[in-house]
């Protein structure tokens, strides 16, 4: 007979019933749960969320003594954690609606005209500019951005709609946004965003000012809009707020009379010099009344587009004349915005993007010496210098568009390579910068990445997001060969940039003009043409922009 083996009632070893947070049995579970669901359940948290499986998870409990054994144990913490499961993902619904509550904020500040070497932080010495330069300080700065054209309405039509204004085949500006077609202000409104378009629109209102309502950016998805149709000194004279024109006198009919320095039937006209002034207070406003949900910013200055108008406190504040007047007051309202996120608590969680529209104009326009200026003081200041502005500044020493060959209308770098600057705190680390090339067609797949939308299939055409690039996790933008960016100006043309090379692929009226090309890693001013000496990368280039244009899009 074998003998039974003795077992004493509450004589174990001492540890036998002690249990550790890492013999727990949800703790081989836990983790995997916690990775799979983590970035729906804890979007809006920015700091690592660390996991059982790393030392610096707070552990449940370190150890303790049970009158159960081992497996009673175990058998409880599987129906309490099946228990937590179920109430975890009853709870998803409510985390994604605080998720949403702190959905980042975006703010696109879209300069007008401002050149690649009208930044500090970009090369100027003779303007200063220290609120894009703390942008850039806390952000990251690119060096190889490209506007959708070289123009200020078909540039503000490709950011918008992520679709190259190429595709339409159209010269000059004049380009128009339509409620069928999507843009980042309706993309985001399907996201619970509340949106404004504060400043320069230049992409149509209806033609008729004197019949109500005036559409415009309200019908293409925003929810506010306060601006003017195409710059400070337009002849509408006048501001325009949702649906009408500010300052329309009661029963008189609104009528642009030529030769005539104000319209008929406007209480007050637009005061130039108070413009961007008046387009910031409101910008302000509105971030303040929507400082508590999620909100996109597109805001629009019209400096330092002539006509050269700086308010009275700026000028004399450069050492480039007026016009560096007017550049270092477009950064003193960057710096109200910047501050009013700040104020507000925002800023962590604001998305901010600074570019321009297209390179600066070298020269003065031909077109600003008849026109009349109405100014905040009578000085005669402004009146004499402003027509000659951009001479006077070049005549002291400052370069507008930096290294680049031309400026605003042509196909050389100067027209289309501008500043960007993109700042997220906790997110994009600080002053980094990227000699990666990218168009402004990007910015709507950009912003659908930050908010974690996918972009509809007919939509953003051209635009490949650049989030991964900013937040420094690529070098590079893959599925890429080339930005193709539409001149526009003085020629039927397009430039197809790779970063080294640079094609301008001429079409249409202007392709007996033959199609140029450049070495910009060795020519960055665009001097020699090498088009003759490789007509295997003319080739290969011209191939790859009518390839996208027959496929009807880049973006994969």
């Amino acid at each position: 007979m074998v003998a039974k083996r003795c077992r004493t009632p509450n004589r174990k070893r001492p540890d036998s019933s002690l249990i550790t947070s890492h013999t727990w049995p949800g703790y081989d579970v836990l983790p995997r749960f916690v990775q799979r669901h983590r970035r729906s359940l804890l979007d809006s948290i920015h700091d690592p969320i660390p996991t059982m499986n790393t030392p610096a998870f707070p552990r449940p409990f370190r150890v303790f003594h049970s009158g159960l054994n081992s497996q009673q144990f175990r058998n409880l913490w599987r129906i309490a954690l099946l228990f937590w499961l179920i109430a975890v993902s009853a709870g998803l619904t409510m985390t994604g609606r605080i998720a949403a509550s702190e959905s980042p904020n975006v703010v696109v500040i879209f300069a007008d005209d401002l050149g690649y070497g009208d930044v500090s932080c970009y090369g100027a010495i003779k303007i200063k500019t220290p609120n894009m330069d703390r942008l850039a300080a806390e952000g990251i700065r690119l060096t190889d951005a490209h506007s959708a054209a070289s123009l200020c309405s078909p540039s503000r039509y490709g950011l918008l709609t992520g679709r190259s204004p190429w595709r339409l085949h159209k010269k000059g500006n004049g380009y128009r946004l339509s409620s069928d077609q999507m843009n980042i202000a309706a993309f985001l409104k399907e996201s619970g965003y509340t949106s404004a378009a504060i400043g320069k629109w230049h992409l149509g209102y209806s033609k008729d000012w004197n019949r109500l309502p005036i559409t415009g950016p309200l019908e293409v998805g925003f929810d506010y809009h306060f601006g003017v149709p195409s710059n400070h000194n337009d002849s509408t004279r006048a501001f325009i707020e949702n649906h009408d024109l500010v300052g329309r006198k009661p029963g008189q009919p609104y009528r642009i009379v030529k030769g005539q320095d104000f319209p008929d039937g406007l209480e007050s006209p637009r005061v130039e010099d108070q413009v961007d002034t008046t387009l910031t207070r409101k910008a302000i406003d509105f971030i303040r009344r929507n400082a508590q949900r999620p909100f996109f910013l597109y805001f629009t200055p019209c400096a330092p587009h002539t006509h050269v108008t700086p308010a009275a406190q700026f000028r004399g504040t450069s050492k480039a004349g007026l016009f560096g007047d007017h550049v270092q007051e477009l950064d003193a309202h960057v710096g109200e915005i910047l501050d009013t996120l700040d104020d507000l608590g925002i800023a962590q969680n604001t998305l901010v993007i600074f570019t321009s529209d297209n390179g600066s104009t070298p020269k003065d326009f031909k077109g600003t010496q008849n026109v009349y200026l109405n100014l905040a003081d009578d000085s005669g200041e402004v009146r004499r210098k402003f027509k000659t502005a951009k001479a006077d500044a070049k005549k002291m020493g400052h370069v507008t568009n930096g290294p680049w060959r031309d400026g605003k209308g042509y196909s050389y770098e100067g027209g289309h390579r501008i500043p960007f600057i993109a700042r997220w705190p906790g997110m994009i680390t600080p002053g980094t910068t990227s000699d990666e090339t990218i168009n402004l067609t990007d910015v709507f797949a950009t912003i659908a990445d930050v908010v974690d939308r996918d972009i509809p299939a007919d939509a953003a055409e051209d635009s490949i997001s650049a989030l991964p690039l900013l937040l420094g996790q690529w070098t590079e933008i893959p599925h890429r060969e080339a930005v193709f960016i539409l001149g526009n100006g003085k020629d039927s043309a397009v430039a197809v940039c790779t970063g080294t090379w640079k094609l301008i692929y001429r079409y249409g009226s202007d392709e007996d003009r033959g199609h140029e090309l450049y070495d910009l890693s060795k020519d960055p001013s665009e001097s020699h043409d090498v088009a003759q000496q490789y007509p295997e990368i003319v080739e290969r280039l011209a191939d790859a922009y009518r390839s996208a244009e027959n496929a009807g899009r880049t973006r994969p």
